[in-house]
Formats: structure tokens, sequence, C-alpha cells
């Protein structure tokens, strides 16, 4: 009895199996993206986030969804990712938004602007306080879409090769930073630059420039800046939380089944976790090391950051006034920040200026 209930069981699984093995194989297609990133390999932490999430996709997926990560300029420059999605030239590119604020200004946002949010207050505006939806409004245009993948913390302010004083330091200052810190800049009579990253130690040594700008000590570090322009000032108030994202092609993104679109959402919120765990890291030993080769840590002047935060606002209303796109974003952001900092206050300053004072007993 129990040898043909066997039989009769097993006769039954085997029934079974050619119905089930192919439902599981339809339900993870093979993929295979191409993401070209914004930077260049020797950013380990920036470059390596994308190489990161294109991990986390595999091991996810049993290796049937595959992303092929290439750094800046193997397929476009840094600055033409989005072009390179919009055009459908690679499927996804792991990039700052507010690099093209030229195209639209409501993009900034997706990253952060000049005297905006931190990297928690970011990653909260960007999920429950509308941002999202602002973002990838602005993104539809361009046949994208984004999905947050990434934050550098709060930067520094960059190397400069004579102590800043005064506002009238910067008069005629030739800076190495683009964007909407350059433009708010440019009111003081800063004279904004964009170099790529390769060409700024050569000319900060030259003169050419005055001071340039990265991102914060553990890379700032690797480029040698120090030794052409000891100077080194913080905050970075024009990206006081870096957000990058995955910006995908809106036509791939929507081929994608619902559960893969599920797991690369989920991907990109651990490669995101990944990047600003690795910062809060590495940055204080490239701190300690930046000062050991002649760093002089300063703090911006007063008047400067004051006369800056007006200058952002002044730029702000004018940018308003051109974009409705970024009016409605930027009316959501302060409205955001404005509650969020009463809470901040409360709790997280209070308890991170204690510890603080702690430290240095």
């Amino acid at each position: 009895m129990q040898r043909r209930m066997f039989l009769k069981t097993g006769a039954l699984a085997a029934a079974a199996a050619p119905i089930a093995m192919p439902a599981i194989a339809q339900s993870m297609p093979e993929v295979k993206w191409r993401l070209t990133s914004s930077f260049p390999k020797q950013l380990d932490t920036i470059y390596g986030t994308a190489q990161q999430f294109a991990k986390f996709m595999s091991d996810a997926t049993d290796g049937k969804f595959q992303i092929q990560t290439f750094s800046a300029g193997e397929i476009v420059p840094g600055l033409q990712a989005l072009d390179a999605v919009t055009s459908g030239t690679v499927e996804c590119a792991h990039t700052p938004t507010y690099f093209y604020v030229g195209k639209e200004p409501a993009l900034g946002l997706g990253t952060g602007i000049p005297f905006g949010l931190n990297a928690r207050q970011q990653h909260s505006w960007w999920y429950f306080g509308g941002g999202e939806q602002i973002v990838n409004a602005a993104l539809a245009k361009f046949n994208a879409y984004s999905i947050p993948c990434g934050n550098s913390g709060c930067q520094m302010g960059g190397f400069f090769r004579k102590e800043l004083k005064t506002l009238d330091d910067l008069k005629g200052l030739k800076f190495r930073i683009g964007g909407m810190g350059g433009a708010v800049l440019a009111k003081l009579g800063v004279v904004p630059t964009q170099i790529a990253a390769g060409d700024v130690y050569p000319a900060l040594e030259r003169g050419t420039i005055d001071a340039a700008e990265f991102v914060g000590p553990y890379d700032d570090e690797k480029l040698g800046f120090v030794k052409v322009a000891p100077y080194y000032y913080y905050p970075g108030w024009w990206e006081g939380g870096a957000m990058l994202h995955l910006v995908i092609n809106q036509d791939q993104w929507n081929k994608l089944p619902k559960h893969y679109q599920a797991i690369v959402q989920n991907a990109c919120e651990a490669a995101n976790n990944w990047m600003l765990a690795k910062y809060d890291f590495v940055n204080p030993g490239g701190l300690r090391k930046l000062i050991a080769q002649g760093a002089q840590l300063k703090a911006f002047p007063q008047p400067i950051m004051e006369a800056s935060l007006k200058a952002a606002e002044e730029y702000y209303a004018e940018t308003s006034a051109k974009s409705e796109a970024f009016k409605k974003g930027y009316e959501s952001m302060v409205a955001f920040r404005g509650e969020n900092l009463l809470w901040w206050q409360v709790a997280e300053l209070s308890y991170d200026a204690f510890m603080n004072r702690l430290r240095s007993r």
C-alpha cells in the first residue's frame, strides 16, 4: 500500500514539475543594462556606489538582472549622463540631478540646493515631503525617472590659495564650482569656473584659478589640492547633504516587471545607505591626513555666510519667477525645512553639541 501511495505521489510531482519550473523562470527574466556614472573610478566611494548597486541587483535576482557600470568618459562625459539616458544610449545613470539645472532649475532640488537640507532631511523630504513627485515631474520631459542612490553628507567648502577675511576677498576670486552654488557666489563677485577633476590641480598650481571645491576630506586628500592651496574651508553650504540618483530611461523602467522595479528601488536604498555610511567612516581619517599635510582648517567668516545666504535667497526668487516647477519645489522644501529644523534643534543639535563638548574635555 505504501509503495502504491509513493508511486502515486511521485507521479503527481512529476506531472506538476513541467508546469512549475517554467513559471519560476518566467518570473525572473534576464535583463542587461548599462549604467554610466558621472564620476571617475578613482573616487571609489561615489563610483563605488554604482558598483554596489549593480552587485545588489545581481545578488537579489540570482544574476538575472545584470548592470554593467561605466565611469565618466567611457561612454559619455560625466555632465552628459542625463542626455545618454534620455536618448536611450544607456538604460540608466548614476548622477546628481543638480548637474542639469541648465535644462530645468527644479532638478537642483533633487540633489540639494545652497542652504537647503542635510542628508537625512533631504531623504525625508524626498519620500514624505513631496520631493519625489516634484523632481520626477521635472524629469519626465527628459524621458527619465529617478530614485535616490547615495548621499555624500555635508561637503567641505574647498581649498583656497589665500585666506578669506572679508567679503571683499571674494571679488574676482576664480573658484572651481558649478551649479547653483556658483550662481549664488557670482552675485558676490566670485568668478565660478567648471573644470574637470583631473585639470583642477594644474589650474590651482599655475594660478589660473584661486580656489576649488570637490567633495569632502576622503576624496579631497587624494587630489592633492592642499599642496598648492592650503586654506581648507568649511562648511560647503552649497551642498549640505548632496543626494545622488539612479536616473533611468522611462521606457526601460516601464518595461520592467513590477517585482523587478521593487528590487531596483530597494537596491537603490541599500546603495544610498552604503555611500553615506562609507563617507562617515572615511572622512575623519581623510581630514587628519590633510591637516598632517599642512591644511589650515578654517570656518567661513560669518559675514561671508550671511551674505551668501542673502544672495541665495535673491537667486531663488529670480529662478522662481522663471520656472514654475522650481517655485513649487522650492516652496515645498522651505516649508519642510522650517518644520524639520524645529525638531532638529530640540533633539539632534542639542545631543550633537553635548557630545562634541564631551569629546573636547
